[in-house]
């Protein structure tokens, strides 16, 4: 089948997703051509979910403290209460990248709601009295 498509769109045109080094998990992956040689390094077994979004959406968020998870949070209009958490998993930017960048702090958490659904949130940047969390929903745990 592959083959079959290869010769009608083109043998760039199929393609796979391969691990690429990164911290950042929108950064772990590139899109590389199936027939490229070389490509078969390990994916990293890690507690994120399988399913990414294509950005992480933005979230309103309420947490008790500003390093505890939220313990509810509003995402597409409806309102999710959060009945476990696990977390945080702190991951910083890339330090050979610019200045900004390696500032870029994110706290990620996976929380289930009150229906068993499972999200997995961030909260941007480190806490400074007066300035409000950014929170972020980036994948959801099948």
């Amino acid at each position: 089948m592959v083959d079959r498509l290869a010769s009608r769109l083109g043998p760039q045109a199929i393609g796979r997703l391969v691990p690429r080094e990164s911290h950042i998990p929108e950064r772990a992956q590139r899109f590389a051509p199936v027939f490229t040689a070389g490509t078969d390094a390990p994916w990293k077994t890690t507690r994120q979910p399988l399913r990414l979004l294509p950005r992480p959406e933005p979230i309103e968020a309420i947490a008790p403290v500003p390093d505890d998870p939220p313990i509810l949070f509003r995402w597409r209009r409806l309102v999710h209460r959060v009945r476990r958490a696990d977390g945080p998993e702190r991951i910083a930017g890339e330090w050979w990248k610019s200045e900004g960048e390696r500032e870029a702090i994110r706290d990620y958490y996976g929380v289930e709601d009150e229906e068993g659904c499972r999200f997995w949130l961030f909260r941007t940047g480190l806490y400074r009295q007066g300035t409000p969390a950014r929170w972020f929903l980036h994948g959801l745990f099948a």
